[in-house]
């Protein structure tokens, strides 16, 4: 029997060695799921501790790149591996680079949703921490980039080049 787009090459279920569910199909640069034997580009490893530099400058490259798939990754990485305080700002940037992604494929409610929920987590971070720049991000600029870019993506003809529409961090 062959492998059809969305089949595993044998029928079994994708589990990483603790045994929960992965989905290991390759993905492109926006990170849909292509089928398996075709080629996609390089994951984002998982779970890596950065420094805040680090992570903003790496979820630069990957936005200024087209990939804000992979950036929300980074994001993750630093919402889930940072200090409790710094948590809601790693989330917010993480929401804004998975609503760039959603604007790029073309998901216009779910890409403005995300992009205006992002600016307010990000905006609501700085105001209950009184960073308003926090490792060189202008988070005022980056809010009103989200709302700027949600209603284009409302307003707009179709999907987003993300890579044009990619925010500055710093």
């Amino acid at each position: 029997m062959g492998t059809t787009s969305g089949r595993r090459p044998g029928g079994a279920r994708d589990r990483d060695s603790a045994g929960r569910a992965r989905n290991a199909r390759p993905r492109d640069g926006l990170g849909r799921p292509l089928p398996y034997a075709a080629e996609g580009v390089a994951r984002q490893p998982e779970g890596v501790v950065r420094d805040p530099a680090e992570t903003v400058a790496e979820a630069q490259a990957l936005l200024d790149a087209g990939r804000p798939f992979h950036a929300h990754e980074v994001f993750e990485d630093a919402w889930k591996s940072g200090p409790e305080a710094e948590r809601g700002l790693w989330r917010g940037l993480a929401q804004l680079a998975v609503g760039l992604t959603h604007a790029a494929r073309g998901n216009v409610t779910g890409g403005a949703r995300l992009l205006r929920r992002g600016a307010g987590a990000v905006e609501e971070w700085a105001a209950d921490s009184g960073r308003r720049q926090p490792y060189g991000m202008d988070v005022a600029a980056l809010g009103a980039w989200a709302r700027r870019l949600a209603a284009d993506v409302e307003g707009g003809p179709g999907p987003v080049d993300a890579a044009a529409r990619a925010p500055r961090l710093r």
